[in-house]
């Protein structure tokens, strides 16, 4: 067996801007391989199984992913600093530690299975589509133990397992499976559930080739009950924050789930999944992100971490909001994708692509602050959630006042979404500000200069056929704001690093204007 990497040394200055842009690079190329992974499956499940069955399904969904986040302990941002610390540890291999947290997620997950099996009304709040429905809970281990190995790969700054696993694996074999399942009599009616399960399970094997080819298999390892509770402790905060901040993103699917019908849900639903993608886009960047991180606090270096943020939040916001307008100026060609009685659900479609931008300040924010401040930080996100859902009742109560269609209820939800969304980033933004003693701000004038002529190419396409404003329409407006944020966005180090030039440039004299 070959002997694991040896650790890497702390990053300094401009390798960690490397090693982050190296991540974005594979992140942005993720990012294109999901979203054409994932649109199969939205095509096939709304087509061929029904709005309603995709309902059904979410409302399931949310309910499995909230449980899998709780069972992976928060390891996907605290296993860079168990490892950190572990390594001043002699005779502790590191292989043994990730071992520690995947035994104690797998014991966590067999709970909250049985849980499940006990009581699955709180799974299938709406009732089942098929018998196999119930075979969704088995993807709970799968799910904890695929994060917490993709965290693993993260410390080694291998990003691009995570885009194997989760950009290619996992949508592509759902998307696969669905259609095929659909095809076979005895199962045909199980298909979406089915090809759920399947799906993380591959994404699992995945992460699992990939770990034991970078760590091996673990060394005189053995379980430490009292570690193990340690750890558990530990990771309660980062837990909450873990599924605090996924919350927020299947809150409304739930609470719309108990005021409206499965088929308004499964119209929410697919507004939700177009904008899942550009969500993980954000997300991905956590993992390679905290290594960075928890070394440099580490060495209480605050300037660097403060200056990482704002760069890694502007690479994030500033393709997060070329995305939405890709998606959003021809929503109705997107939506349309599902099938005529998708349409109605666009509004909330634009408002949620809106949440996802203005949230990115807040994930980055948050990846610092569980580390210097985690419990101000759940603090935070607790109230968060808490005004999401106020808010989300009180609008879907006024649409019910009023008297309007499912669609503005969906629309509420989206809005309530947004409001939450944006009141956390300004408020984790203030208080990573205040820690730091630096600026952490993400906004940039040429997020402006690349919207309006973006926006004027996207208004273009939509007096055109919607086939030529998804197969034309979508690219042209991409290109035409990727070339001004290109230009005008990036500093000329920052497009060194993302063009992987190796020739040195010299920092500019006039640093990029924030806002």
């Amino acid at each position: 067996m070959t002997a694991p990497p040896t650790q890497p040394e702390p990053a300094k200055g401009g390798d960690d801007m490397a090693t982050l842009a190296k991540g974005g690079r594979t992140n942005t190329m993720g990012f294109v391989i999901r979203a054409l992974g994932g649109i199969p499956f939205l095509f096939i499940g709304y087509r061929l199984y029904g709005v309603e069955e995709m309902g059904r399904f979410a409302a399931a969904f949310v309910i499995i992913e909230i449980f899998a986040l709780v069972c992976a302990l928060g390891e996907k941002r605290g296993l860079a600093q168990r490892l950190t610390e572990g390594a001043e540890q002699e005779g502790v291999p590191q292989t043994n530690l990730v071992f520690d947290g995947m035994l104690t997620s797998l014991l966590f997950s067999i709970a909250a299975c049985a849980l499940l099996l006990l009581f699955p009304v709180v799974i299938f709040p709406s009732g089942t589509n098929s018998p196999f429905d119930i075979w969704m809970i088995a993807a709970i281990p799968a799910f904890a133990l695929t994060e917490i190995l993709l965290a693993a790969q993260a410390y080694r700054y291998d990003i691009a397992t995570t885009v194997r696993a989760r950009a290619i694996t996992e949508p592509w074999t759902k998307s696969i499976a669905v259609g095929a399942i659909f095809f076979i009599p005895v199962i045909s009616e199980g298909g979406l559930a089915l090809a759920y399960v399947t799906a993380i399970y591959a994404a699992f094997a995945t992460s699992l080739w990939s770990f034991l080819k970078t760590y091996g298999w673990p060394k005189g390892w053995r379980p430490r009950p009292r570690y193990l509770g340690k750890m558990t402790a530990r990771a309660l905060p980062l837990i909450g924050a873990d599924v605090i901040e996924r919350g927020t993103r299947l809150l409304d699917v739930f609470l719309l789930g108990q005021s409206a019908s499965a088929g308004a849900v499964g119209i929410y639903f697919f507004a939700k999944e177009v904008v899942s993608v550009p969500q993980k886009l954000k997300t991905s960047f956590e993992p390679i992100l905290s290594p960075v991180i928890t070394k440099n606090l580490k060495i209480g270096d605050y300037a660097a971490i403060a200056s990482q943020v704002q760069k890694v939040g502007f690479w994030i916001i500033a393709l997060q909001l070329g995305i939405a307008l890709a998606l959003v100026i021809p929503g109705e060609a997107v939506m349309g994708l599902g099938g005529p009685a998708i349409v109605g659900g666009t509004g909330a479609l634009a408002i949620l692509l809106a949440a996802e931008v203005v949230a990115s300040m807040a994930v980055v924010s948050e990846s610092v602050l569980v580390y210097i401040a985690r419990k101000r930080n759940l603090a935070i996100s607790v109230g968060v959630i808490l005004l999401q859902g106020v808010l989300t009742v009180a609008f879907i109560l006024l649409a019910e006042h009023l008297g309007l269609g499912e669609g503005f209820k969906a629309a509420g939800a989206a809005l309530a979404l947004f409001i939450a969304l944006l009141v956390s980033s300004l408020v984790k933004a203030l208080v990573l500000k205040t820690l730091l003693k630096a600026p952490v701000g993400n906004l940039r004038l040429a997020l402006f200069w690349a919207t309006a002529p973006a926006v004027a190419v996207g208004i273009a396409f939509t007096f055109l056929p919607e086939w030529v404003e998804l197969i034309f329409g979508v690219p042209a407006i991409l290109a035409t704001y990727l070339a001004i944020i290109w230009k005008r966005g990036f500093t000329a180090e920052e497009r060194q690093l993302f063009s992987r030039k190796v020739v040195a440039v010299e920092p500019e004299t006039a640093p990029q204007k924030t806002v």
